[in-house]
């Protein structure tokens, strides 16, 4: 595993694949950046009159329903087509899919409509695309949603089974799976929660490294997710208990800093199957 995770990681910085991004405007600039930090490149387009200029010279096309709206479903809808017809990897990030019927109908809708490569979202957003959750806390995991994680594991074997996806449950220990094979990951730091976006940013990141390797979308993934772990980890180290400000700096300064010893150094993961 540590091989395909740090091939990925140089492929990356070597290809610089354009990652087009249909995102939310709360966190939208920190998406830009932590894709720039990894090696790859930003387009925030948006608008569906540009949205299939954009998926033609993307490597990936990642979505984020994070501040969805009529206008952003229809550009998402024509852009997730075009990716599909062109064969580039669609990673869904469906912030607060739970906390309206709005979002919840067009997450389904975008499965049945679409072939996404990979969803990356918290226990309550996975759980809710699976009924499993009720959560109406919005963006953030709902202490009644939390697992086992055994239980856990379970859910995203489950669903990436049922839709034919990669799919990463990000928490206090972080689990992802193909179907198949299910990884736990165990870096991080108890204050990623509280910086809006690190969900987002992270996603980013699994987008940026699917960019650049496009038959590796699990392995991608999991790089994704324990690049922000690590991040966390070296940003709280740095911060000296500075406050969350100095911890926002510092994770992007590890994030630009991230390579392949930093990677074999710190990575705690357990493969379960």
């Amino acid at each position: 595993m540590i091989n395909n995770l740090v091939d990925i990681l140089n492929n990356t910085k070597k290809q610089n694949p354009l990652i087009h991004h249909i995102t939310n405007y709360v966190t939208v600039n920190d998406c830009a950046n932590v894709t720039l930090a990894v090696g790859a490149s930003p387009a925030m387009a948006d608008d569906e009159a540009e949205v299939e200029e954009f998926v033609d010279i993307a490597s990936a096309l990642l979505i984020n329903i994070g501040t969805l709206n009529k206008d952003i479903k229809n550009s998402i809808i024509k852009a997730c087509k075009r990716a599909n017809e062109k064969g580039v990897p669609v990673i869904l990030d469906p912030v607060g899919v739970g906390a309206s019927k709005f979002r919840k109908d067009f997450v389904n809708e975008l499965f049945e409509t679409s072939k996404i490569s990979c969803i990356r979202g918290n226990i309550s957003e996975i759980k809710s695309i699976l009924n499993l959750s009720s959560n109406k806390k919005g963006a953030d995991a709902s202490k009644e949603d939390l697992e086992s994680i055994d239980n856990t594991l379970n859910i995203a074997k489950e669903l990436a089974n049922k839709l034919g996806l990669v799919v990463a449950i990000t928490g206090e220990i972080d689990v992802i799976s193909d179907g198949k094979k299910v990884i736990a990951i165990k870096n991080g730091n108890h204050l990623l929660p509280y910086i809006t976006g690190t969900g987002c940013m992270c996603s980013s990141l699994v987008a940026s490294y699917c960019g650049a390797s496009k038959d590796k979308i699990y392995e991608a993934t999991i790089l994704g997710v324990i690049t922000m772990g690590i991040a966390g980890e070296i940003a709280y180290e740095n911060s000296n208990n500075k406050g969350l400000g100095t911890f926002h700096k510092e994770l992007f300064n590890a994030i630009s800093n991230f390579n392949q010893e930093i990677l074999i150094k710190k990575a705690n993961y357990q493969e379960i199957k």
